[in-house]
């Protein structure tokens, strides 16, 4: 039987998504992919899930089935999900028959949440992956973000999905960082002063970048800060013209011309995507080393 869904409401950058479109940076295409890839995974493993979700942001989202069941999963940040009106645990999970609505509204914190389904995403792959680049506009569904109206097709068979919900809490704590390429560009005490400092998430966020508030003006009087363009990374954070912050993210574009003071690490990616607007956040360093074994350990 064909399961097919309709988009019936549908917040800013609402995406399809799977896990990325990897070794693609050489032509200029970041790997996109989630924004919380553990919440993205866990939504997957709730639903039985294949390949594919859809990724919405804090405004969250409504969907009706209009043929076939399905089973759904859901996570990421702190959400409200309605079961055809009737409030559902978040995380969780939940079978969807014909004509039922599933609606998903903010809750107390983040700004990802993820539907995983247990069939694949009928989209066609671009360049092995079906994730949406809001960047280079290519992927999911048509290359945009989905809106109002939009039918997404589901396809193959998944697993049962699992049984037990972990339920999610906000971890709290500075978020870990490597100096970066372009750190010995700054002066010690300037690096100090980064540290010591906390920022705060302006509402300038999206797929591409996090803007950082810095109202101790720690980069003010900064100096040689345009350079010779270089690849970039998700997590890397650069140092604009005007001194402003930013943390660039899954759309991050491929090269930049500004310095990288340091780089977020990969374990604290997602949690720093889930930081809403108005958060302080503070930065302390690792080494490598370090990063390498949280990224094994989590």
């Amino acid at each position: 039987m064909s399961v097919a869904l309709t988009i019936l409401r549908a917040g800013p950058l609402t995406s399809i998504q799977d896990a990325g479109r990897f070794g693609m940076l050489r032509h200029g295409i970041s790997a996109s992919g989630p924004m919380d890839g553990g919440a993205f995974a866990q939504a997957g493993a709730l639903a039985g899930g294949r390949r594919g979700g859809v990724e919405f942001t804090m405004a969250g989202l409504e969907i009706r089935l209009e043929s076939g069941r399905c089973r759904v999963g859901f996570a990421g940040g702190d959400f409200v999900a309605r079961h055809n009106g009737a409030v559902l645990d978040w995380p969780g999970v939940v079978m969807l028959g014909e004509g039922d609505t599933l609606s998903v509204t903010p809750g107390g914190w983040g700004n990802y949440g993820y539907l995983r389904f247990d069939a694949d995403i009928d989209v066609p792959l671009v360049m092995g992956s079906m994730a949406t680049s809001s960047r280079a506009q290519l992927g999911g569904l048509e290359g945009r973000v989905l809106r109002a109206g939009d039918v997404i097709a589901l396809s193959g068979d998944g697993g049962s999905g699992v049984l037990e919900v972990e339920q999610t809490e906000p971890v709290t704590g500075p978020i870990r960082v490597i100096w970066g390429l372009h750190a010995d560009l700054f002066p010690q005490a300037l690096r100090q002063r980064f540290l010591a400092t906390p920022f705060v998430i302006s509402s300038r966020l999206d797929r591409m970048g996090v803007r950082l508030e810095d109202a101790g003006s720690v980069f003010a009087e900064a100096v040689a800060l345009s350079l010779v363009s270089d690849a970039i990374v998700p997590g890397d954070i650069q140092i604009l013209g005007d001194g402003t912050p930013i943390v660039l993210m899954r759309d991050h574009q491929p090269t930049g011309g500004y310095p990288r003071i340091a780089t977020v690490i990969t374990a604290d990616l997602d949690r720093f995507a889930q930081l809403r607007p108005g958060t302080p956040v503070a930065f302390e360093p690792v080494t490598v080393e370090h990063a390498h074994a949280l990224l094994r350990s989590r």
